[in-house]
Formats: structure tokens, C-alpha cells, sequence
């Protein structure tokens, strides 16, 4: 039996209450998210991570599986997820370095001379090419982008549908990409 069509029939069982089909599954589902975390690009420290949220998350969403659809694009997408969020937790923290032949070929932080002036100069045209976008656009910009907020958290902030949000959000992104390129190209010449 392939492998889609075994995970599939064992969450299908466990749906149905068989506690036997639900350990098999989440056995056999192991080295399937910590492929997919790989394919991700997630660093080998934080492979487990990414396995045990989705482990978590299949457990709490699997009555959101339909039997009748493909098993494995249902686990990828939480999977995905997931490395996503795993990713942008080790983002968030600062790593220690134990190689001492690390800090050697580490490239200083030190800044470039003039770094911080074309820093603030950056970040004000961001400021007034986000000023200047539609009030709705601009919400979806401040909500979901700078304060990182999810879809949830905004449509309640905002009033607006999840859906509503991700095309203001879409928009913004898009007009933000023309008015930047199109200042830095007027910068250039």
C-alpha cells in the first residue's frame, strides 16, 4: 500500500475513534514532516520543533481532514506552516556561535559609514508611501506586516473580513513595490 493511501485510511480509522490507527499515523507522519521541514529550509535544530507543532496541530485539527481528499497535501500545508513558524521564532532570537573559526569568517556588523542615514532615509519613504495608500490598504499594511498581527487578530481590529484583508494587504504590497522602485529608479538617475 503507498504510502498516501496508508496515511490516509489510517486517519480515516482514527477519525472513527481507533486509538491503534492514530499512533500508527502519527509514527508514520514523523519522518514525513521532518522531510518536508528539510525541503522548507529549516535548520537542523529546529527540525523537532517543527515536528511536534505539527504533530500538535494535526491532533487538534484532525477532525478538519476529509476522507475523501489526498492526505498528504492536508499535512503538507500544516507542515509548511509550522516550519514557517518555527523559522521565524529562531529568527526572532539571537544564536549563540560555539565555533571559534566561526568568529573569524563572520563578516563584522559594524555599520558602513553613511549606513544610517540611508537607513532613515529608507525607512521615511516607506513611511509616505504607506501614508499614502487607501485607508483600508494601509490598516492591512500596519495590522498584518509591521505589528505582525494574523488574520484573525486584524478582522477583529479592523472590521474587515480575513478575506478583505489579504487582497488590501495584496494591493498595498504591490503599489508599495511600484512607488519604492519607481523613487529609488528617480534616486538613480
Amino acid at each position: 500500500m503507498a504510502l498516501e493511501d496508508r496515511l490516509a485510511a489510517a486517519m480515516a480509522a482514527a477519525q472513527g475513534g481507533d486509538a491503534a490507527a492514530y499512533r500508527a499515523l502519527l509514527r508514520d507522519c514523523l519522518p514525513v514532516i521532518a522531510g518536508m521541514a528539510r525541503a522548507q529550509g529549516v535548520r537542523a535544530d529546529g527540525i523537532d520543533d517543527v515536528v511536534q507543532d505539527t504533530l500538535l496541530t494535526i491532533h487538534k485539527a484532525r477532525a478538519t481532514y476529509d476522507p475523501a481528499r489526498p492526505f498528504l497535501p492536508w499535512l503538507r500545508a500544516i507542515a509548511q506552516r509550522r516550519a514557517i513558524d518555527v523559522m521565524r521564532r529562531g529568527g526572532r532570537r539571537p544564536r549563540e556561535v560555539h565555533d571559534p573559526v566561526a568568529y573569524e569568517a563572520h563578516a563584522d556588523h559594524e555599520p558602513v559609514p553613511g549606513q544610517a542615514l540611508e537607513t532613515r532615509e529608507r525607512d521615511r519613504a516607506l513611511a509616505q508611501a504607506v501614508a499614502a495608500l487607501p485607508p483600508g490598504q494601509r490598516e492591512a499594511v500596519e495590522h498584518l506586516a509591521f505589528r505582525e498581527r494574523s488574520l484573525a487578530e486584524a478582522a477583529i481590529l479592523t472590521g474587515r473580513s480575513k478575506g478583505a484583508l489579504k487582497v488590501n494587504l495584496h494591493r498595498a504590497l504591490k503599489a508599495l513595490r511600484l512607488t519604492l522602485t519607481r523613487d529609488k529608479g528617480e534616486g538613480d538617475v
